[in-house]
């Protein structure tokens, strides 16, 4: 009887070992941004890159922001965001496929991601090399991507980060098209998440093209989302903020848990000319 009660007493302590090691486990959560960081340009005086270096990495920092796909970053401006400790990044120039003009740069946390895969594509009727699409009149767009691991589980996944053209009503209808054929191309069946200012409102036919492949975090986010709806503020302290354009998409391989836009300043200054949209995501 005692041994039988020895044995019970034993059963009980490994139920209960195995059940605190549950939970001591990490909860495989990531928080995911797409973030315009304005062009570096002195004609924007005050609001020019060397004024709002700092408070663009301290925002990244201090949200804990495990990957973002960026848009509008010349090289240096690159550089400066990658002194953050344990950040690097993935993209190449629009204008030269290396470093030349703006790039649409994805940056990830080292300690929780590794790139296993990463590439480019241009938004024209020649994606594999630099060039103007359709009715585009002044830009190249660019796209993008890497294929990452998370270290805490193994699992794979890619990020795309887009950014379109802003005046060609064509070239944006079109992108998105394109956009969704080079994800079901590259990434197949793996989870995907697309990110980028994509200068489209929700109700246009490019945003409604990609959410026939990919989901709208601001519509399925477990809570109500934070923020203003509109996603830019072209430096103006006092402007409505009505229009979304930034957006975060995501296969259904994982939860939302929060959606934000966040409208962090300092000294009534902005970080950019856009509000920087950020995601809690949990896989499935």
């Amino acid at each position: 009887m005692k041994r039988f009660k020895s044995s019970l007493y034993g059963i009980w302590c490994l139920l209960l070992l195995c059940t605190a090691c549950k939970q001591e486990q990490p909860v495989a959560e990531f928080t995911v941004a797409s973030f315009n960081l304005r062009m570096d340009t002195p004609r924007d005086s005050l609001n020019a890159w060397e004024y709002r270096k700092e408070m663009v990495k301290s925002l990244l920092v201090f949200h804990e922001i495990d990957i973002v796909g960026t848009q509008e970053g010349f090289i240096h401006q690159l550089r400066g965001i990658n002194e953050i400790q344990d950040f690097e990044y993935v993209g190449v120039g629009r204008d030269d496929g290396e470093m030349e003009g703006e790039h649409s740069a994805i940056f990830y946390n080292k300690n929780k991601f590794e790139v296993i895969d990463k590439g480019d594509f241009w938004f024209s009727e020649t994606p594999d090399v630099p060039g103007l699409g359709w009715d585009a009149v002044c830009c190249n767009r660019i796209c993008s991507w890497a294929k990452l691991q998370d270290k805490r589980n193994g699992k794979a996944f890619f990020v795309f980060n887009a950014h379109f053209d802003h005046q060609g009503v064509k070239a944006r209808e079109e992108s998105a098209k394109l956009l969704v054929k080079k994800v079901r191309e590259i990434a197949a069946d793996l989870p995907v998440i697309a990110t980028g200012d994509f200068n489209s409102t929700p109700e246009t036919p490019q945003i409604q093209t990609i959410k026939e492949q990919l989901r709208d975090a601001y519509e399925v986010s477990e809570t109500p989302p934070y923020g203003p709806v509109g996603t830019t503020n072209s430096f103006d302290w006092h402007a409505p903020a009505k229009h979304r354009i930034d957006y975060v998409f995501l296969t259904d391989d994982f939860a939302v848990a929060k959606y934000g836009v966040l409208v962090d300043a300092l000294d009534m200054r902005y970080p950019s000319d856009h509000m920087p949209v950020v995601t809690k995501l949990r896989w499935k």
